[in-house]
């Protein structure tokens, strides 16, 4: 019996590589269709995020409309996967009994089989011990995007007190190094020109199967594939980072010259309570070694308000850094009090609208941070890689600019000059604001 499915992806990039695996798997059952279009499907697989609050809502709101959709008619099943799965599964057989399918994470293959169960009107759940069995080769159905995420490992061996990754994903899991270097050259002969790393800790890549780290050899690696035309990595720990991945990058044009560093706090107290290791001292002057290395490094981090016990001296400190830093980038989160942390069970949990100060004083401070950094960029001629093209106007990103959440190069298309996603094209940026670059291209090559 056919049957056409739509996956929707919620959360980080790693949940939507996970989706396109799921894809892929599916895909290669003659007897299921992967549609595009949600209103085209029978079957709608929601792959969710259950990491904070707000993202739990946000696959709980699609839960629901999906599952109004199958009373309306408009679908036949709905399956939940993913890390609210995962994570609350029997809450969710509780509570939503319309659900027709629930699966939870790192076992791919085992998709296949439950939609099959699905399909022939059966209630099913699959939800294993969580751990990430990623050390394989996964068929992949991927969008057709300028970039692609490459996922080299999942799960966490850290215990962060306030982080429910490890008991939701299971321990570190790398994919062997061939592996990666396939799933690279497949994404390369789809037209991808940026490729970008992904992991709970790209830093830690290989330690599980190899005895040691190899993020520097993998990189290399990569490095040779024809068609690549930029090399990203993300979610690298500070305290990791060595001088020979910062050499690579100053001296290799394709490896963008940009690191994300998720740092989170620099008071004492509150890291001594998060459970990250060094101290203000030795994150500045890790920061300080980055930028001798790579003068011209992007760098980005994200940050934690409203931890349990944070006194206002501590938020002032993690501000004065922040304006000390001058982070090039910075996303900020507001702590929230996840079921089954350490830091759930702190003392000090601080109110909504405390952790909401301090939020939007943060933002505020980046944001004339931003702000005065891209005006600096007015004038000078930049390679932008071309994400988007609508009609007579472009829409990309500099080598400093991850997409989805860093700056944005907008700008109108010289008359006849046509663009395709992927390219990387000269532009002169001739206005700015705190998250968005407007830039003309110009006729030179990249």
């Amino acid at each position: 019996m056919e049957v056409s499915i739509y996956i929707y992806n919620l959360g980080c990039p790693k949940n939507e590589v996970d989706g396109q695996y799921y894809a892929g798997v599916l895909a290669e059952d003659e007897d299921i269709e992967i549609v595009d279009d949600y209103r085209e499907a029978e079957i709608l697989i929601i792959n969710t995020c259950g990491f904070i609050d707000a993202a739990k809502e946000e696959s709980l709101e699609a839960i629901w409309e999906a599952v109004e959709l199958k009373n309306e008619g408009k679908c036949e099943r709905v399956i939940v996967s993913g890390c609210l799965s995962q994570r609350y599964h029997q809450h969710l057989e509780e509570e939503i009994p319309e659900l027709d399918g629930i699966f939870g994470v790192g076992e791919y293959e085992g998709l296949l089989s439950l939609v099959n169960s699905v399909k022939e009107g059966q209630k099913t759940k699959s939800v294993t011990s969580p751990r990430q069995n990623i050390n394989k080769r996964l068929p992949r159905r991927a969008d057709e995007k300028s970039f692609a995420y490459l996922k080299i490992a999942d799960g966490c061996n850290k215990r962060c007190s306030y982080c429910a990754i490890p008991f939701i994903k299971g321990d570190y899991s790398s994919r062997s190094q061939e592996l990666i270097e396939e799933e690279a050259e497949k994404l390369l002969e789809n037209n991808v020109s940026e490729l970008i790393l992904i992991a709970q800790d790209t830093t830690q890549y290989g330690i599980d199967i190899y005895g040691e780290t190899r993020l520097e050899e993998l990189l290399k690696s990569l490095l040779e594939l024809s068609g690549l035309e930029r090399l990203r990595i993300m979610y690298t720990y500070l305290e990791q980072i060595d001088e020979e991945l910062l050499h690579i990058m100053a001296c290799e044009e394709r490896l963008c010259s940009y690191l994300d560093l998720p740092i989170q706090h620099v008071a004492g107290p509150v890291r001594k309570n998060m459970k990250r290791p060094g101290d203000i001292n030795t994150i500045r002057e890790k920061l300080d070694k980055i930028r001798e290395i790579v003068p011209d490094i992007a760098l980005r981090t994200s940050l934690l308000v409203g931890f349990p016990g944070e006194t206002e001296e501590d938020f002032q400190k993690l501000k004065e850094f922040v304006r000390e830093i001058e982070f090039e980038r910075l996303g900020v989160f507001m702590y929230s009090r996840e079921e089954g942390t350490e830091a759930a069970e702190l003392p000090g949990q601080l109110p909504e609208e405390l952790k909401q100060r301090r939020y939007n004083e943060l933002v505020e401070l980046q944001e004339k941070i931003s702000r005065s950094q891209n005006r600096q960029l007015v004038g000078k001629i930049m390679d932008v890689i071309i994400d988007e093209v609508d009609g007579g106007s472009f829409s990309g990103r500099t080598e400093y600019d991850a997409p989805e959440i860093d700056n944005i190069v907008r700008g109108e298309l010289p008359d006849g000059r046509e663009l395709r996603a992927g390219e990387i094209v000269k532009c002169r940026i001739e206005s700015a604001f705190e998250y968005e670059l407007v830039g003309e291209i110009i006729n030179e090559p990249s």
